[in-house]
């Protein structure tokens, strides 16, 4: 084999490998479409039934944070309110 077949050779395995990679994050893709999809239906449910979809976003966004970071902005924005006569 020259070294142009081998490096032809090894162009071709890398061009599937690549050709699989790109499938891979397409279909990926679509999936995550979907999920974004079945998402903002239960958000739509919720809020049919009454719920505030805007406090809904809120609380997911601060479940997924740790307890102390909570507690410090928390903190922090009680402070500014204060400091603006909101309380």
């Amino acid at each position: 084999m020259s070294m142009s077949e081998e490096a032809e050779a090894n162009y071709k395995v890398t061009a599937g490998e690549l050709r699989q990679f790109v499938e891979r994050i397409e279909r990926l893709e679509m999936e995550k479409k979907d999920i974004a999809d079945q998402i903002k239906e239960v958000y739509a449910e919720s809020k049919s039934r009454g719920y505030d979809v805007k406090a809904l976003r809120s609380i997911i966004s601060l479940r997924k944070r740790d307890k102390d970071d909570i507690a410090e902005q928390e903190a922090v924005i009680e402070m500014y309110k204060e400091a603006l006569g909101m309380t």
